[in-house]
């Protein structure tokens, strides 16, 4: 139950990612890392439809991760790009390549792989607070190194940046999450009394703010790639770590496990850099027409001549 869970936020994950993308891509570029890319943001309808989607998302994936442990939940997530051209396909009318289908059975089928040869179970270690800060300075220290990285270099090397910074951030969060609802469990009454839920709300705002940032500052295949592979194995890591949660990797199986994560990450990098998703994400919110033949209509009426799919489309 807790994956179906995990796949139910993975699609909502990706209907948040186009509504968020419309929302901040054209902010000026003077608002990276500024409250002001917030406040350009929450002036948008089309971004605020895309955060009410991700609070939807936010209580599958402590639904699931209450019912499941974080290295069986999270790689789970990795199928937000999988999902993404099933939105383009059913809802927009657009036919993907072979190669999307490809890259989408790949994915798929290196997710299952590794869930099944790996059987993910619980560990029973109770984090004391050495081990809550151990790993929240490695996650912060990590985010602070690409956020720092992300200053620098080209809107590609930026983007993706900002989305490891983000992608790591989100695992942290998970973490926060999976603790939250083990003391939900215990009691309502008690939750406000933990830290563990501020933790929850801190670790979350800023990874929001990070994925807006990556979003904003170049090509989403740079920041899709980052944000959605990332998570996933910074999640596995954490969940062996600080839960002492369990892998089967006996014999064949800890080669097997590998190769399969590296097909998972392999598909969903190539469904990122898809002609597909790079197109879903950077049309504008204006409802105008996209052919493929790629004709682009201009707002006086003229028409640009490109690449493109050869069916029409309009955006949500």
């Amino acid at each position: 139950m807790g994956s179906l869970l995990a796949a139910a936020a993975a699609f909502a994950n990706a209907m948040t990612t186009i509504l968020q993308r419309l929302g901040v891509k054209d902010a000026p570029a003077s608002d990276t890392m500024r409250v002001s890319l917030i406040r350009y943001a929450l002036h948008r309808r089309v971004w605020l439809a895309g955060f009410g989607v991700m609070v939807a998302s936010f209580l599958l994936q402590a639904t699931a991760l209450d019912m499941g442990e974080m290295t069986s939940v999270q790689p789970v997530l990795t199928l937000e790009l999988p999902f993404l051209v099933l939105i383009l396909a059913v809802w927009f009318r657009l036919h993907p390549r072979w190669q999307d289908w490809v890259a989408t059975a790949v994915a798929a089928g290196g997710l299952a792989a590794f869930l099944m040869l790996a059987a993910p179970s619980a560990g029973h270690v109770v984090p004391n607070l050495v081990a809550w800060g151990e790993v929240s300075f490695a996650c912060l220290a990590g985010m602070a190194t690409f956020v720092g990285l992300a200053r620098f270099g080209s809107p590609s090397w930026r983007a993706a940046m900002f989305g490891v910074a983000g992608a790591i951030g989100f695992a942290l969060t998970a973490t926060f999450i999976k603790a939250t609802t083990d003391l939900i469990a215990q009691g309502w009454g008690r939750l406000l009394m933990h830290w563990q839920p501020y933790a929850v709300a801190g670790a979350g705002v800023l990874s929001v703010f990070l994925a807006q940032n990556a979003f904003h500052s170049g090509p989403v295949t740079a920041s899709q790639s980052t944000l959605v592979t990332v998570d996933p194995l910074v999640s596995i890591s954490i969940g062996i770590g600080l839960f002492g949660d369990r892998l089967r990797t006996a014999g064949a199986r800890g080669p097997l496990e590998s190769l399969a994560l590296l097909a998972m990450l392999v598909g969903v990098v190539l469904l990122a850099r898809s002609p597909l998703v790079v197109k879903a994400k950077d049309v504008e919110d204006t409802g105008l027409r996209i052919d493929a033949s790629a004709k682009t209509t201009r707002a006086d009426g003229t028409s640009a001549e490109g690449g493109g799919h050869p069916d029409a489309w309009r955006t949500c």
